[in-house]
This record gives structure tokens, C-alpha cells and sequence, in this order.
């Protein structure tokens, strides 16, 4: 059997923001801006053109307050992942038409298929519990979000 996989181990302190925008666009571009200085992403503004096409299918507002926008492309060498946050919320068009508070923005390189589905179920199973969700929402800090998630996982 697999071992779990650890979702810390994608992210980084410096991958970890409060979105300023009031917009899902411009949230967006702020976490691309933010995840493309990872040296896993060759292309910043392709990685953010996906990630808009990926929104126009669907958006990857999944309920409970969360988004996890996602692309699988050949620009990315490895997982990486970014998170940012927006207390008060905002519209992200969510399948339950409530505000977006957390966003996790996800790259994958296009060979790994099957990883990439166990990383998004791991961490939308994660974020479904409410606990865990209320705590990365009152942390005062990128580094105190971090270390939570690490022991957490």
C-alpha cells in the first residue's frame, strides 16, 4: 500500500498569503504570482492561464468555504502547492454559492496522475473537518499555518 501522502511537504512559509483582491480573478493571479516563484514552475503566466481555462470548465470552488484550484501541465516539474486565505471571504461562483476563505492553488507535472488524485482527496478530506478549517483561518501567521498543517498531516 502507498504511503500517505504529505501535503506540507509541497508548500512552503513563503507560498502562504492573505489575498488582498475582493475578486476570484484577481485572488487568482495573486496565488500565481505567489506559487510561480517555486523552481517547480517553469511558467508563471502559462500556470496562470491554466488555471484560468481549468476555472472556465468548472469552478473549483468546492463548498465549506474552500477552493482548490488545480492544473496538471508539463511547465511543472514536481507538486507545489500555495494557500491563500481571505477571512471575510469572497465570491468564488462555489457549488454552495458561499464565500471563498481558503484557497489551495495546486501544480502537478502531467505524469503524475495518480499522486495528483491522492494529494486532492487527502487534502479536501483535511479541509472538510471543521476543526481544521477554523484553525487555519485564526492563525496570526504564514509560519503558525505551516507548522500546523506539518503536524497535522
Amino acid at each position: 500500500m502507498a504511503q500517505p501522502i504529505e501535503i506540507y511537504k509541497f508548500m512552503d512559509v513563503n507560498r502562504i498569503i492573505d489575498i488582498v483582491s475582493d475578486n476570484k480573478k484577481d485572488a487568482l493571479k495573486e496565488l500565481s504570482k505567489v506559487i510561480g516563484t517555486s523552481d517547480m514552475i517553469s511558467d508563471e503566466t502559462l500556470f496562470l492561464k491554466k488555471i484560468y481555462e481549468r476555472e472556465e470548465l468548472m469552478s473549483t470552488g468546492i463548498g465549506y468555504s474552500i477552493a482548490v484550484p488545480h492544473i496538471r501541465d508539463a511547465s511543472i516539474k514536481d507538486f507545489v502547492i500555495a494557500l491563500g486565505r481571505k477571512a471575510e471571504g469572497l465570491d468564488y461562483e462555489s457549488i454552495d454559492n458561499k464565500p471563498v476563505k481558503l484557497i489551495f492553488m495546486i501544480g502537478a507535472s502531467e505524469t503524475q496522475d495518480r499522486d495528483y488524485i491522492r494529494l486532492l482527496s487527502r487534502l479536501v478530506l483535511r479541509l472538510k473537518n471543521k476543526t481544521f478549517m477554523e484553525n487555519l483561518l485564526a492563525a496570526a501567521s504564514p509560519e503558525e499555518i505551516y507548522t500546523f498543517i506539518k503536524d497535522q498531516n
